[in-house]
Formats: C-alpha cells, sequence, structure tokens
C-alpha cells in the first residue's frame, strides 16, 4: 500500500512560485506582453503591496527604461534587453511569500559588487522620499 506524504522541502508559496515560473516560461516563450503581465500581476495584489509596487514599477521605467518588464515566479521583474533577457532586479510582495515586509531584490547580473560583500535585496515597508533615492540609486548602479 503506497502512502504519500507532504514535501516539507518547499512552503506552499515557494510551490506556487515555481508553478509561476513554469506558466511564464511558456507565456514568454509564445511572445506574451511582459508589461501587461507585470501590471496584472501587480493588480492582484493587495493594496499596500499594490501601492509599493507600483511605486517600484515607476521609477524603474524612469531611471532604466532600457530593462524589459516581465514576470519572475510570480513577481514583477525587470529583465536586461535582448536575447539573454535575464532578470536585474524584482518586487516580491510580502503577502506573495507570507513575510513581514516587501523586498526589493537584485539579481547577479546587477552591478552592485562593492568589495568582496554587498547586499542584494532590501526589506521594504513604505515609499518614502528617502527610500526612493536609495532605489534609485541602486537601479542606476545595478544597470551601469
Amino acid at each position: 500500500m503506497a502512502t504519500t506524504t507532504k514535501s516539507r522541502c518547499f512552503s506552499a508559496p515557494e510551490k506556487k512560485a515555481m508553478r509561476d515560473r513554469a506558466k511564464e516560461l511558456k507565456a514568454q516563450a509564445s511572445g506574451s506582453d511582459g508589461e501587461a503581465d507585470v501590471l496584472a500581476k501587480i493588480d492582484e495584489m493587495p493594496d499596500e503591496d499594490k501601492a509599493l509596487a507600483t511605486s517600484f514599477h515607476q521609477l524603474v521605467h524612469g531611471v532604466a527604461p532600457d530593462l524589459v518588464p516581465r514576470t519572475w515566479y510570480g513577481m514583477p521583474a525587470y529583465a536586461t534587453p535582448g536575447r539573454d533577457g535575464r532578470v536585474v532586479c524584482f518586487f516580491q510582495g510580502a503577502a506573495k511569500m507570507k513575510t513581514r515586509y516587501n523586498s526589493i531584490g537584485f539579481s547577479d547580473t546587477a552591478c552592485l559588487d562593492e568589495g568582496s560583500m554587498w547586499p542584494t535585496s532590501f526589506a521594504l515597508l513604505r515609499w518614502n522620499a528617502s527610500n526612493e533615492k536609495q532605489l534609485r540609486a541602486l537601479v542606476r548602479k545595478a544597470i551601469a
């Protein structure tokens, strides 16, 4: 008699993100509109996450208009143009991963290198002038 056991390797939000990623790859292969996909994901978010994601989306468009919006594991992300299309930065909503704060993350494609250790993810509780200034600088540096 076979029994099934519940996987303890990945949380439910992580499993959902992996399913989202599989759908994204299929959609991208068929030429989906990344901007529309990102805006749809932002629209699905709870109001608090949505406001921060919208502000970050607008910031990226203003600072790095060449970055291509697309979803990445079900989150708004911004990738290099062209064939490689690697994600440079992304927004992770608190509600999606059931965490207490939203995150702005940068991949290894981002040029944030500073010495032998540097941060690549930032907790974001609220949008204010100081946070916006810091994020603008980080996005600029990421694409340098």
